[in-house]
């Protein structure tokens, strides 16, 4: 009896210990109020000096430079300061993984080679303490992606301020991932000093990467099939999940980076009818021309990274942003690394507005362009009339690290608090030390 008194004891403070601290989701906004002085950054790649946006309870109504304020209407001064559009990111396990090394806090990979029936959502915990780091740089949403296998499941975006995931839930299943098999030869760079032996050539790896891609395209023709016939003998849950794919309710994310995986990618939108989004795409750059005239989105990978391979520019990773722009390529930057956890998605984009586009350009990269491939442009992306008020405020350039202090956030109109555990420990280490 003693036992299990100190196991459930020990398993509520495991529970405890993942809790937020002091921070609860904002009530739903009733009312009015307004933004007002500050240089309001649209998205879209405009820039209003002295604007005041108007919010009537969830919804932006209006935004410009001659908007009158009622005498005592509620205001919040933006004067000296930035506003933005919520930024988004684009691919993350936000929520579905905790804590790397323990297992119990990971819920990102199902069992199994093809699971298009997985939703990501369903396991989203609004309770990770990562989260609000996340909105204390200026991120209001993001898009929750299963893992595992060749195809992984749905994604869906959820809004940062919520209880629970029905009320995190802002856009559902917008996308269906698929991870391509590898058909780049990678050998073991410790082979030689190990004293071992490669097994496999680049030829094998070629052969069984296209075996694996054509039992997935025999799948999806399977699936178009079944969906072509009017009635059926059982359902196939498998194949009932693709339906939105093939109805272009639902997009196709190709996760892969190299350009025989791309062409790949091209090559199922051809032949299906998806609507394709690279995600990685770190020789996208190659292509680009032809990723346009197929009308196929990117979502670039981690920036902060070396290159692809050794024969690529130093910096390329910082510079592919700008071969996309210049060819008109749809795309966004995302922040991948395990350490940061999403954190950086604005100093990723800061970092692409030093190497050849402009910073309203990278803006619309994390902001517009993000909203636009994954399906909520006209909920979000931008600070126009009629969309939700997902804005923040900053002291000063939201890209840049040194200056990119967010003094406000609201999603949906809701005032959202930007305490994290981050801040919660400066605090507490700075009274244990008497720092002033």
């Amino acid at each position: 009896m003693k036992q299990l008194l100190s196991i459930i004891t020990l398993v509520l403070f495991v529970y405890a210990a993942m809790a937020q601290d002091n921070v609860y989701p904002a009530k739903e906004n009733k009312g009015v109020f307004y933004i007002t002085g500050g240089t309001v950054h649209v998205g879209n790649g405009q820039v209003i000096e002295n604007c005041t946006i108007k919010v009537t309870d969830s919804k932006i109504t209006e935004v410009g430079t001659g908007i009158q304020v009622p005498a005592g209407a509620k205001t919040v001064n933006a004067k000296g300061k930035h506003v933005y559009p919520g930024l988004i990111l684009s691919i993350s396990q936000l929520g579905l993984a905790e804590v790397s090394s323990v297992r119990a806090t990971i819920d990102h990979t199902e069992i199994g080679s093809v699971n298009p029936s997985i939703r990501s959502v369903v396991a989203y915990n609004t309770d990770s303490k990562v989260i609000n780091t996340l909105k204390s740089n200026g991120i209001l949403l993001a898009n929750i992606v299963p893992q595992g296998g060749t195809v992984s499941g749905s994604s869906s975006v959820v809004q940062l301020d919520a209880w629970n995931w029905e009320d995190a839930l802002y856009n559902a299943d917008g996308a269906m991932h698929m991870n391509m098999p590898s058909l780049f030869f990678r050998p073991n760079p410790f082979a030689a000093f190990l004293g071992l032996t490669e097994t496999r050539t680049a030829a094998d790896v070629v052969k069984e990467g296209l075996a694996r891609i054509e039992e997935i395209k025999n799948f999806f023709r399977e699936a178009k099939a079944y969906h072509r016939e009017t009635t059926h003998t059982e359902v196939n849950l498998k194949f009932e999940a693709a339906k939105k794919l093939f109805d272009k309710k639902q997009k196709l994310f190709v996760h892969c980076d190299i350009v025989k995986e791309m062409l790949v990618a091209i090559d199922f939108a051809k032949e299906f009818g998806f609507d394709v989004v690279i995600v990685g795409g770190s020789e996208s750059f190659l292509i680009a021309d032809l990723l346009k005239q197929n009308n196929i989105a990117v979502i670039l990978g981690q920036r902060h990274s070396l290159p692809t391979t050794p024969d690529d520019d130093i910096d390329l990773p910082y510079k592919s942003a700008t071969y996309l722009q210049n060819a008109g390529v749809l795309y966004a930057i995302n922040d991948e690394d395990g350490q940061t956890r999403g954190r950086n998605l604005p100093f990723n984009a800061g970092t692409a507005a030093a190497y050849g586009i402009t910073k309203e350009q990278a803006l619309s990269a994390i902001t517009l362009n993000a909203a636009k491939i994954l399906g909520i442009e006209q909920m979000t992306g931008s600070i126009e009339a009629g969309k939700d008020a997902n804005i923040v405020i900053s002291e000063g350039d939201i890209l840049d690290m040194r200056t990119s202090i967010i003094t406000y956030a609201c999603i949906q109109g809701r005032e959202v608090s930007l305490t994290d555990k981050h801040k919660q420990l400066y605090e507490r280490y700075k009274l244990k030390y008497n720092i002033q």
